[in-house]
């Protein structure tokens, strides 16, 4: 396992949550980490994006204003602060990395080659 997400818990609508992914040396050569939620039934679907080079960053609209993305370069963190959380986000999330170019193709989870095993989020 080359990502380990954590951070994940359960929270009550309208509360907070931060993941933290730990992404290992190889793979933060890439220069593109998504996070991705999977709820229970569903596609694994792309939340944001974060873009190392350029530090730019795209969100799903689904998340967009609730949901940030950022990375702490010493640590070798990526971090997906998730404000608003609703029942609908309950799922398992997950980090990936991989060298991409294009939106499209980043939010797309089939994209990515580096996953981490994921972290569960539950909101009531």
């Amino acid at each position: 396992v080359q990502l380990v997400e954590s951070g994940g818990g359960s929270v009550q609508a309208g509360g907070s949550l931060t993941l933290s992914c730990a992404a290992g040396q190889y793979t933060y050569k890439r220069n593109c980490m998504g996070w991705f939620r999977q709820r229970p039934g569903k596609d694994r679907e792309g939340l944001a994006v974060l873009w190392i080079g350029g530090a730019t960053t795209s969100y799903a609209d689904s998340v967009k204003g609730r949901f940030i993305i950022t990375r702490d370069k010493a640590k070798d963190l990526v971090y997906l602060q998730m404000n608003g959380l609703q029942p609908e986000d309950t799922g398992m999330y997950y980090c990936a990395a991989d060298q991409l170019y294009g939106t499209s193709i980043a939010f797309s989870s089939s994209s990515y080659t580096y996953w981490g095993q994921g972290t569960q989020v539950t909101v009531s």
